[in-house]
């Protein structure tokens, strides 16, 4: 149980930061939690934590780094990497409502700084309600539930996001100009990878 919820944390992290700007809020968040420091040793160590305010940090710094990664330079969309014609599809066809539907996931597309289901940021968000619901059937003692949840998990990591998350996120590492996304795609790239190894693993009892 421990372990599920520290997947459901890490999921909530990684989907927060890669899918809208930073806000006062989880900056400080970050800054001032020692546990997820750990996962940004780069950001953990950036002079300009100490030099700048929290304001300037996001408005002239972070941020412009969010909208030139996410939105201006390159396109965190899976249709985008997996479609011959590279086009995002923004409609009814788009390879993951279906799953989300089956599983009750609703996108908010007013809320999150994306155009399609498909964004990173959403599919590991979808992950996170995966996780989620896996740890309240183990709270319930469900074990079907939990290792129906784990296949479905596992299934949405191998047929999505590790067909085209992984080129994504080495580009995005290498044009971060910020510790913070520098890191956090390092993060995302090795974390979901080793989910998938973890949950192969868990499936195979």
């Amino acid at each position: 149980m421990q372990q599920t919820q520290a997947r459901v944390n890490i999921y909530a992290l990684l989907s927060r930061v890669l899918l809208q700007e930073l806000d006062l809020k989880l900056l400080k968040t970050i800054k001032n939690d020692e546990n997820i420091l750990e996962f940004f040793p780069t950001f953990k160590d950036w002079k300009a934590l100490k030099e700048l305010s929290d304001e300037k940090l996001i408005e002239e710094v972070i941020n412009p780094d969010f909208v030139n990664l996410s939105v201006l330079h390159l396109i965190p969309y899976e249709t985008f990497y997996t479609r011959d014609d590279q086009m995002v599809e923004t409609g009814g066809a788009n390879p993951v409502t279906d799953m989300y539907s089956a599983y009750d996931f609703m996108v908010d597309f007013e809320k999150a700084r994306t155009v399609s289901a498909d964004h990173i940021g959403v599919e590991l968000e979808f992950m996170h309600h995966l996780a989620t619901a896996e740890l309240k059937a183990q709270e319930a003692d469900d074990k079907k539930a939990a290792d129906e949840l784990k296949e479905v998990q596992h299934e949405f990591l191998n047929k999505h996001l590790l067909r085209w998350a992984p080129m994504y996120l080495i580009n995005l590492k290498y044009e971060a100009r910020t510790p913070l996304y520098y890191d956090a795609a390092d993060l995302a790239l090795e974390f979901i990878l080793s989910d998938n190894e973890y949950l192969t693993e868990e499936l195979k009892k």
